[in-house]
């Protein structure tokens, strides 16, 4: 730290938490924001290119999550590895673990408290090479937004069965699952209608494009991920890549059978 103070990667594509994050950073007379990125393409190219000591990582975030960048981070020709501090709105102990093994060095749960915050970045300074590897979460867990909630369940599904997080039908995939857990009705022949066209209006695509990045998706998938964990749930072994509405559906079904048994369990 060549300036005297901790630098810092904001890494989450919520602005409002991005601007209180700043300033009470700015606050801190040992720490600074060096950049603040919106998604996760944005967060590896200010990894690679400017000193960062500590970054602030979201999970939830467009084009790269941070579950990839995470995956990404460990092949990266850096001469010093930056601390990294998740956040995420869930605190379940397998997305812990599993991004403890990805390489994040400590979880905090939202909503953050700013002060326990800025102790975890100053003892990362304090103790540079020090593995923290730290597996609770630094708050209890938060009455979570039902739709924070969802989608961080499916990105965790999809990392869990390895569909290739850095293709563009990915994330096509992400929202189209979040969207037909929202209107099942989406399923009943309005792929082509509805579906596809409302995931390519998010994205500025088309709805040809959409589907075809989703069977680009599933294909890299059924060649190199893991369909034993829905085969499980299921019950059914596919003998050929399923259909973009099947694997949709399977998903959904998968999130939302999951989501029900933890209320029950609850």
């Amino acid at each position: 730290m060549e300036s005297g103070k901790v630098r810092i990667l904001i890494a989450d594509n919520n602005a409002e938490l991005c601007q209180t994050l700043c300033d009470f950073i700015s606050e801190q007379e040992d720490m600074e924001v060096v950049a603040v990125a919106a998604d996760g393409e944005a967060a590896l190219q200010a990894i690679s290119t400017l000193p960062i000591d500590v970054v602030i990582l979201d999970i939830a975030m467009p084009r790269i999550d941070g579950m990839a960048v995470l995956e990404q981070l460990r092949h990266l020709n850096l001469q010093t590895r930056p601390r990294v501090i998740v956040l995420s709105a869930l605190g379940r102990e397998e997305i812990m673990n599993r991004l403890t093994d990805l390489g994040a060095d400590y979880y905090v749960v939202k909503p953050i408290n700013l002060e326990i915050l800025a102790q975890r970045v100053r003892q990362f300074a304090d103790e540079p090479d020090a593995i923290m590897n730290n597996k609770a979460p630094i708050l209890s867990n938060p009455v979570l937004n039902n739709r924070d909630s969802v989608e961080i369940r499916i990105t965790e599904l999809l990392h869990r069965i390895g569909v290739p997080a850095h293709m563009k039908g990915y994330l096509y995939l992400r929202d189209a699952v979040n969207m037909v857990l929202e209107d099942d009705r989406l399923l009943a022949g309005g792929l082509t209608k509805r579906l596809y066209p409302m995931v390519a209006d998010k994205y500025q695509s088309s709805a040809g494009g959409v589907e075809a990045a989703i069977r680009n998706v599933l294909t890299a998938w059924w060649e190199r991920g893991c369909q034993e964990e829905l085969n499980t749930r299921s019950g059914a072994k596919w003998t050929k890549i399923p259909t973009n509405s099947a694997m949709i559906a399977e998903l959904a079904d998968y999130i939302r059978f999951n989501m029900t048994q933890r209320r029950s369990v609850s």
